[in-house]
């Protein structure tokens, strides 16, 4: 018997035009495509299939990606909210939220996916730089970003943007400018996330070719403590590691995912993550791509919880040591190598813990090779 998922995960994987940085299950298809109805309609039925199976009876959060959500239109995006809404409890209690780029977000897509159960918007900007913009690939400019989130607060009171960091030639000033736009038009949830350069992209083969300039990790590193030190004082708190929000705006469905909630996700590519007291799972397409013993759980949900500002009690890493009895060990370790820091009986995250990720995530996941 498995646990009953707490979220569901819904990928679109349609956009105008790929990134150079871009390397998602995605496709650049033309507005009003046929393949773009048919997969939406294919969508529908998984989702009406998995309420038959009661997978979405304890459903807390959505979570619309892609892709470009929005670029399939109001139609397709109204017909798969409507069959969401008829297939499970899709009250105003249930996180919502929907990936939009700001070149196809209207007031009309606005109001209607409002109307039909969508209360939070998480939108594409990366920049407010129409230089930094173009040499993405991005289709929108900084001005088409201003006018979305001004479209879509007036109907979302949640509204997120995703800002990038450490893009080939951007100064700390340009950066420093997206924070205050982003401050000044009053989102409530800000994500950083620095630029990543993936093998196989358009990005990663300009830059074999010396046709851009290499992504500098320092340079990055510097670039997310200013956004910590633009943001907090703003009131929009860290509560991850990429993501900071006025308290009561932290998005619910990552942390589920941070939290080692079971996860469903429907539609190509997507991944679902099953669990019960003994096994982990996750499966992809059909077919199994990760299974964890009880012992890598709980290495594994010690990682996810120190991508967290809340990290983890000190009551509750004892209680791991039954399965994992080096526990205390290695985050004395990470703690004199300054990557976590204990705070009221807590272990927590440090900055140069995060900036550090892949020595202290690695650290916590060998303790269950």
């Amino acid at each position: 018997m498995y646990d009953a998922y707490k979220a569901l995960y819904l990928h679109i994987p349609f956009c105008k035009q790929r990134c150079i940085y871009c390397d998602f299950e995605t496709q650049a298809l033309p507005h009003g495509d046929a393949a773009i109805t048919a997969y939406i309609d294919s969508l529908i039925e998984e989702i009406r299939h998995a309420a038959k199976d009661g997978k979405l009876a304890e459903i807390e959060t959505v979570y619309l990606g892609g892709g470009t959500p929005s670029y399939v239109g109001g139609k397709n995006l109204s017909a798969l909210l409507y069959a969401l809404s008829v297939s499970m409890h899709l009250t105003s209690d249930v996180e919502c939220s929907m990936e939009a780029n700001p070149e196809s977000l209207t007031e009309a897509l606005v109001k209607d996916v409002w109307a039909l159960g969508v209360n939070r918007l998480s939108l594409g900007v990366q920049s407010f730089d129409d230089a930094l913009l173009k040499k993405l690939g991005r289709v929108h400019s900084a001005d088409d970003a201003r006018r979305a989130i001004d479209t879509a607060q007036k109907r979302f009171d949640n509204v997120s943007i995703d800002l990038m960091c450490g893009i080939p030639e951007q100064t700390f000033e340009d950066f420093h400018e997206s924070l205050k736009i982003a401050l000044d038009l009053g989102v409530k949830h800000v994500s950083v996330y620095p630029l990543t350069v993936e093998e196989g992209t358009p990005l990663a083969k300009m830059q074999a070719k010396g046709e851009i300039e290499e992504v500098d990790q320092d340079f990055q590193a510097l670039m997310m403590q200013m956004a910590a030190s633009i943001l907090e004082p703003a009131g929009l708190l860290r509560y991850e590691v990429a993501s900071y929000a006025l308290p009561g705006y932290e998005c619910k469905h990552n942390l589920a995912y941070w939290t080692g909630k079971p996860y469903i996700g429907l539609g190509t590519s997507a991944v679902t993550m099953t669990q019960n007291a003994s096994k982990r799972m996750r499966t992809q397409d059909g077919g199994v791509i990760d299974e964890l013993d009880r012992r890598q759980m709980a290495a594994e949900d010690l990682m996810l919880a120190m991508r967290t500002t809340q990290g983890i009690t000190e009551d509750e890493l004892r209680e791991v040591t039954l399965l994992l009895p080096d526990a205390p060990l290695v985050f004395r370790e990470l703690a004199q190598k300054g990557f976590v820091e204990r705070i009221d009986e807590r272990y927590q995250p440090t900055l140069a813990g995060w900036l550090c990720g892949n020595e202290m995530y690695g650290k916590i996941i060998d303790m269950a090779p």
